[in-house]
């Protein structure tokens, strides 16, 4: 087990085993960007201490790098695993193994934790949970259900087929769409972080209108300079001709998959149809660019899962949110903070207590 962050006297060592977890971290099915070492740097700056637990070479093949916070004044920190653990074995053995060694060495490298949360992205009785049997082992290993942090559902495009292919998977509607944001002069561009002011104005814009929260302009410039260095990056606008910004999604790649977490557009957009075409351009580019899936990052209410459904693909709902409980009167204490935290963060936003506030976000809320 490695955790971070390190000293200068071993950032050569820290660079090599970062490299090699992200190559461990891609090269699984399920491994998300989430679990790469450029989000642990993200989160760092927040208070986030990671805590690595590699593939064990005597174990079966699983490992996650959980987060660790320590919130002021509960002598608990709350330990998180964000969309992992990530395995090439979900076995009731290796679930069992790192169960295990999550209870001997969390506390050892984390300090004291109240439990460690996960939601691996695994699909609910998909090949790794066939008739339930993963989370069956889950409970076996000593889990309990827990609150959703990331989307509990998504959908995901088949890259693997060809352009026409994916086009025609469109509905007759949407693929109208796109014609007619194009025929009206909407011109989709990549830009580079000089950018990300008009990228947060559409994103504030889009969040106030719909009603759920997002963080600072500085956040989402964090997790550029973090992602975008190794590739894994990028940042789309639709346009109209003269280069007013109407729609953006900010996209990140993993492996073979794209992701887009955040993303919104103008009311100008919303009549030019701007984002229907914005939406096909990132689908079609990031099949240009190799990728197999492209993961349109949840379904957080009705009216984005209507418009989502119609570019295709494939839902798919998660095992969800897991608990190891490592401190019964730590969790019940962090679960009371946090709901108070969530409601006096909405109420000085002035939103209400129903609406959505994880819509269009990657965060770990």
């Amino acid at each position: 087990m490695s955790a971070s962050p390190r000293g200068p006297s071993d950032s050569t060592a820290a660079a090599a085993g970062d490299a090699a977890w992200d190559e461990f971290v891609s090269g699984t099915p399920h491994g998300s960007y989430l679990q790469l070492s450029a989000w642990a740097r993200v989160k760092a700056v927040n208070g986030w201490r990671s805590v690595r637990l590699a593939p064990d070479p005597a174990e079966p093949a699983i490992g996650a790098q959980v987060l660790v916070r320590r919130p002021r004044p509960l002598p608990w920190g709350f330990a998180y695993a964000p969309r992992g653990p990530v395995a090439g074995d979900w076995s009731p053995e290796a679930l069992e193994a790192f169960s295990r060694r999550l209870r001997t060495e969390l506390p050892a490298s984390g300090g004291r934790v109240s439990h460690v949360r996960i939601d691996p992205e695994v699909e609910a009785l998909g090949p790794d949970d066939p008739d339930g049997a993963l989370r069956a082992a889950l409970r076996q290993a000593g889990w309990v259900s827990a609150p959703p942090i990331q989307p509990e559902r998504t959908r995901i495009i088949d890259l693997r087929a060809d352009e026409a292919a994916l086009w025609s998977d469109l509905r007759k509607k949407w693929r109208q769409y796109v014609n007619r944001a194009r025929s009206g002069g909407v011109r989709v561009v990549e830009a580079d972080g000089d950018r990300l002011p008009d990228f947060y104005r559409i994103y504030r814009e889009t969040a106030d209108r719909a009603g759920f929260l997002i963080r600072a302009e500085s956040a989402y410039r964090s997790i550029w300079e973090a992602f975008r260095p190794g590739g894994r990056a990028s940042l789309l606008f639709a346009e109209t001709p003269e280069g007013d910004p109407l729609a953006t999604l900010f996209l990140i790649r993993c492996g073979e998959r794209v992701v887009e977490p955040y993303g919104g557009m103008t009311m100008a957009g919303a009549d030019s149809r701007a984002n229907y075409l914005l939406k096909w351009e990132a689908i079609r580019r990031s099949r240009e660019a190799g990728a197999s899936a492209y993961d349109l990052w949840g379904l957080a209410h009705p009216g984005i899962a209507h418009f989502k459904t119609g570019f295709g693909g494939r839902e798919v709902a998660y095992v969800g949110s897991w608990d190891l409980v490592l401190d019964p009167l730590g969790r019940r204490t962090y679960s009371v903070a946090v709901a108070t935290r969530v409601r006096i963060a909405r109420r000085r936003h002035g939103l209400s207590s129903t609406a959505n506030a994880a819509a269009f976000t990657g965060d770990d809320g």
